[in-house]
């Protein structure tokens, strides 16, 4: 167990670093000196980008490699790329620092995600729901401390003050990766002969595999990228359309990922008995959250997000569980980081894309209604992403016919 709450310990960082910029987004364009915030929204999707894009390397080195010591290295890799972030004297700086970050932070899901699934075969939905508490808390403490610290430091450092927040994360990061290495139990890479048997036997054996999974993950894309839009665009809007500054627009996003602390291991449990119908529920509802949120006033938004963040956020541990139960384990995390690039690569291009339309929403971006939009499609996208469960069942029912996967180990003695 301690290594299961050290793996979330590493999710919680792992997050930390993909929202913290969120809240900062206007001072960071005041302190560059970008003529629009596209620029700064923008290194959001830089990191992302190079969060997803090497995945599925990444996954082939989990299968290989030890997966604690990467996990470890990959977080020390991820502060030292936020540390150099806030160091940064000009854009082409922060992108390389962003590129650095989102390759560390990359090391983690393929890795953790396989080795949860191989160290509990049984309830995998519970344990990857409890895994899934870390990125709750990483969600939840990001904007929230990076908009408080920022906002408490600006009538001393002014624009610059966006720089303080993420020196500090990045520097507990490389910290923690030190603790994690200290505290965690070795793990042992998988033996040569089942090596060597995953590579006979391919990713996907079948045509028909491949297909059905490439289906789910961009169906699945679509979530991410209206899940990422949720909280870049409700950004820009709370502060533009609503007057928040941003240290309040910190806390109401910190608020989206509050509730996930419960609900992730919560309907990650109710899932192991019945996964389709769960996640439909779970998608569903929070499509129709997204679709009245702009029409709130403004006072409701922090319970508005977290009664979202409840719904929304409790969906990932269901579909990696259902996606690591589905393929054997000397795969897993070549599959994994497979599906993270696809999806991953589809859904965080929408940090560009959402600061992209508030730009060109021009004076009109100090209205509220003329998000009502941009909040439709996003959950409209949510629908869609239901697509993806007829084929990630698939996967599943296919794959166990072909080479069913093993069950938990024999205890010993």
């Amino acid at each position: 167990m301690r290594t299961l709450w050290l793996v979330g310990l590493l999710h919680a960082f792992t997050h930390v670093y993909h929202v913290a910029l969120m809240p900062l987004y206007l001072l960071m364009q005041r302190d560059f000196g970008f003529a629009s915030v596209g620029r700064a929204t923008s290194l959001v999707t830089v990191l992302m980008l190079a969060y997803f894009v090497p995945s599925y390397g990444l996954g082939v080195l989990a299968d290989r490699l030890n997966r604690r010591t990467l996990l470890g290295w990959g977080l020390a890799l991820n502060g030292m790329g936020f540390m150099a972030l806030g160091l940064s004297p000009n854009y082409a700086c922060a992108v390389a620092s962003a590129l650095v970050a989102g390759v560390g932070g990359s090391c983690y899901h393929p890795a953790a995600t396989a080795m949860i699934a191989r160290l509990f075969p049984v309830n995998t939905g519970r344990a990857l729901g409890l895994v899934g508490v870390g990125a709750s808390l990483g969600f939840l403490c990001g904007p929230l401390y990076s908009g408080w610290r920022a906002g408490a430091l600006e009538s001393v450092r002014g624009a610059a003050a966006w720089r303080v927040p993420v020196l500090e994360l990045g520097l507990a990061g490389v910290l923690v990766a030190g603790l994690f290495a200290w505290l965690t139990r070795d793990e042992q890479p998988a033996a040569a002969e089942a090596n060597r048997a995953a590579e006979a036997r391919g990713l996907f054996p079948t045509t028909a595999l491949w297909m059905w999974f490439l289906g789910a993950a961009l169906a699945l894309s679509l979530r991410d990228f209206a899940g990422a839009s949720m909280c870049s665009l409700s950004s820009l809007f709370l502060q533009q359309a609503h007057g928040y500054d941003t240290r309040l627009t910190g806390l109401a996003l910190s608020g989206l990922f509050l509730a996930g602390v419960v609900s992730s291991p919560l309907f990650g449990h109710l899932s192991d008995r019945g996964r389709k119908r769960w996640l439909a529920a779970l998608l569903l509802t929070a499509a129709g959250l997204v679709a009245v949120f702009p029409h709130l006033p403004a006072g409701w938004a922090i319970p508005a997000f977290v009664t979202y963040g409840f719904f929304f956020n409790a969906n990932f541990p269901i579909v990696e569980a259902e996606l690591m139960q589905s393929v054997p384990d000397t795969v897993r995390g070549r599959v994994f980081g497979l599906f993270m690039t696809v999806a991953g690569f589809v859904g965080n291009l929408s940090h560009w894309a959402v600061g992209d339309a508030v730009r060109r929403l021009g004076d009109a971006a100090h209205t509220p209604s003329a998000y009502f939009p941009f909040y439709g499609v996003l959950a409209g996208l949510m629908v869609a992403a239901l697509a993806g469960l007829p084929c990630l069942h698939a996967v599943r029912k296919r794959e166990h016919v072909l080479q069913p996967v093993p069950g938990p180990p024999t205890p010993r003695p």
